[in-house]
């Protein structure tokens, strides 16, 4: 369950993005996804909730358009481990 916490979500971004594996085309929307979060949960990192907002946002995107691609960056978070 730990895979759906948004400080999980947050770091698989900021690896995917380190990695710079992300194309103009999703960090966009996971700019657009960030900033349409709100504050999020009151125990929650704002920031934090916000990128974890955008990694879904584009996850969403990914897996309605581009199947393969969303496929493709998950195959590279799981060669990084569970951990990333």
């Amino acid at each position: 369950m730990a895979d759906v916490r948004a400080d999980a979500q947050s770091r698989l971004l900021s690896w995917l993005e380190d990695n710079e594996l992300l194309s103009s085309e999703e960090l966009d929307l996971v700019r657009r996804g960030r900033n349409s979060a709100g504050r999020g949960p009151r125990r929650a990192d704002a920031a934090v909730y916000g990128r974890a907002t955008g990694f879904e946002t584009m996850v969403g995107w990914l897996f309605l358009n581009n199947p393969a691609r969303l496929a493709e960056l998950f195959d590279h978070l799981e060669q990084a481990g569970s951990n990333p």
